[in-house]
């Protein structure tokens, strides 16, 4: 498709692509997160529009999240059990959110993520996980792993995200995980999630290949290198510093849609 190839490809586009895998790499391991806050708004500004912007980065964070489960594996930080019901909501979310995704004008998509951000910072002010808890599983906890994980699938799938930034808040403050099991679940969560996601853009045309591989690969080799630093600070400070990463990010959000809304105004 035509807005496929508005991607910048020269060599200073392909160091960009690089560099973002490497901040994705280190957010992904210090936070749980897919990164697609960041690949997002980073392929938009190389040229992809929203729509294929968000397609693509869930290519990239099938890479990220699978690093990302295998270094907090590695040190008991999963809740497997946990996972596998929140992908279970995940799958049908996703197809609903991909569908989505290739029907809404990209305006929505703007201040549907800027309304993402909002509501994850939100979050991080108002609550701080405990290091030392795990999730209580019992059948009525499972039904609510299952629903939160639709939630996060029509996200995932609308936004180009991999979930994470509202599965890590969502398994600490609902279920009462530890801020390191929330992470590592919400990883292993997202990693089949966003392969179904994927195979329904695929089908879409809405993915390019090259960059989200050239960002999930560079990504999955720093992820282990940011779950280190997780498991080095405190929770306290890894809450304060995501606030202050998605406060910037919402900044520059705003602006770009605002931008968008008064050009759709005075067209």
């Amino acid at each position: 498709m035509e807005e496929e190839n508005k991607l910048d490809e020269s060599p200073r586009g392909i160091a960009v692509l690089v560099v973002v895998g490497v901040l994705v790499g280190v957010l992904s391991g210090l936070f749980g997160i897919g990164g697609g806050t960041i690949i997002v708004p980073a392929l938009v500004w190389l040229g992809l529009t929203q729509r294929h912007a968000a397609a693509t980065s869930m290519l990239a964070i099938i890479p990220t999240s699978v690093s990302g489960v295998v270094a907090y594996a590695l040190n008991g930080n999963v809740d497997w059990l946990a996972a596998l019901l929140l992908f279970c909501g995940m799958f049908f979310g996703g197809q609903i959110g991909s569908w989505l995704l290739s029907k809404l004008p990209e305006l929505v998509l703007r201040w549907a993520f800027v309304a993402f951000l909002v509501f994850v910072i939100v979050n991080q002010l108002i609550f701080t996980p405990s290091r030392d808890a795990s999730i209580d599983m019992t059948p009525l906890t499972g039904v609510c792993l299952a629903l939160l994980g639709v939630v996060i699938g029509v996200l995932a799938g609308l936004l180009g995200i991999g979930g994470g930034a509202l599965a890590v808040p969502s398994l600490s403050i609902i279920f009462g995980a530890s801020d390191l099991i929330a992470r590592g679940t919400s990883l292993l969560a997202m990693f089949p999630n966003s392969i179904t996601t994927t195979v329904a853009n695929v089908k879409r045309r809405m993915v390019h290949f090259k960059a989200g591989l050239i960002i999930g690969v560079v990504a999955a080799c720093i992820t282990p290198f940011g779950t280190w630093i997780a498991g080095a600070i405190s929770p306290v400070a890894g809450q304060y510093l995501f606030a202050a990463y998605l406060t910037f990010l919402l900044i520059r959000s705003v602006y770009v849609a605002l931008k968008i809304t008064k050009r759709r105004q005075t067209a």
